[in-house]
């Protein structure tokens, strides 16, 4: 009968690569992660991992055992852990995946104050501008912005994001300042990268007419932090995130443009592994993210109104 702990740690080590990075973290002996595979592969009677001094890769029975076990593992020690917690204050590790800009701007102020709320939970936070694998990462609760690409991603809205069309008032006095739409063609736009090679599409709303410019980016970054920096340091004209450019805004290192058009507020989503019940350190995140008034002045609600 398989020993679901070896099960268990054959799935980090298989996972991360890496008998060192799986003892690192289970914070188990890297003797005790090799007898467990050891275990494992006597049980079921074929070689699951080839190892060498620098690699470690998945046989074909290995990628197989990999597969099936993945999320089930996860979905037992989620319901393990939403039943230990059930009636008890929020407590464990909750695990956080958002982009680089939100966490530098908004969760690094929010997480300091939910840990004193809740002595109990420790929070691990990655910051990447890929979305992250939240079953193979081991992630609780993601922060996604935007429309969900699946209906069957299971998330809880959090709130508006706003944004603004900016650039410094160094670029401004060399190039000039657009008046109407179509005179950005004029200018250098900054931009998130578009799919496919395709144009940078910005929508442009105003009562009820609505007007799409579709130009090229000259400068383009897969992050909406380093886009914001290059507005500040006279890139271009981009859009620029409420929690990122207000306090700019406010005093004078960028500027508004075209006031009298709104761009489309950006949905913005926590995202959850599967279907299961919430833990109540998870529960208790979200929650404190809708009604936290810091986080709602600068990104649940329209800073410049």
């Amino acid at each position: 009968m398989i020993d679901l702990n070896d099960l268990r740690v054959f799935e980090r080590v298989a996972t991360l690569r890496s008998f060192a990075a799986a003892s690192r973290e289970l914070k188990v002996p890297r003797s005790s992660v090799s007898r467990s595979i050891q275990r494992l592969e006597a049980t079921v009677g074929v070689r699951l991992l080839q190892r060498t001094t620098r690699d470690v890769t998945l046989t074909e029975a290995g990628v197989a055992l990999l597969d099936q076990s993945a999320e089930s593992l996860a979905r037992l020690g989620d319901a393990l852990d939403y039943v230990s917690g059930l009636g008890e204050e929020p407590r464990g590790t909750l695990r956080i995946s958002a982009g680089i800009g939100f966490g530098v701007n908004i969760l690094s102020e929010l997480l300091p104050e939910f840990i004193r709320r809740h002595p109990n939970v420790d929070a691990t936070l990655d910051l990447s501008s890929t979305p992250a694998d939240l079953v193979a990462e081991r992630i609780d609760v993601a922060i996604r912005m935007g429309p969900m690409p699946d209906s069957q991603i299971v998330a809880k809205r959090l709130g508006l994001l706003h944004r603004y069309l900016c650039a410094s008032p160094d670029y401004l006095s060399r190039r000039g300042t657009p008046a109407v739409i179509d005179d950005l063609r004029r200018h250098d736009l900054v931009d998130l990268p578009v799919r496919d090679g395709r144009k940078s599409t910005w929508v442009f709303v105003k009562d009820q007419e609505r007007v799409e410019h579709r130009q090229a980016a000259r400068l383009s970054v897969n992050c909406a932090l380093t886009v914001h920096k290059m507005l500040l340091n006279g890139g271009g004209i981009g859009l620029s995130t409420a929690y990122l450019c207000a306090p700019e805004l406010e005093v004078g290192r960028l500027t508004r443009l075209l006031p009298e058009w709104s761009i489309p507020a950006v949905v913005v989503h926590a995202v959850f592994p599967t279907q299961r019940q919430l833990a109540p350190a998870v529960r208790a995140f979200v929650q404190f993210m809708i009604e936290h008034p810091k986080a709602g002045a600068y990104w649940q609600h329209d800073a410049l109104q």
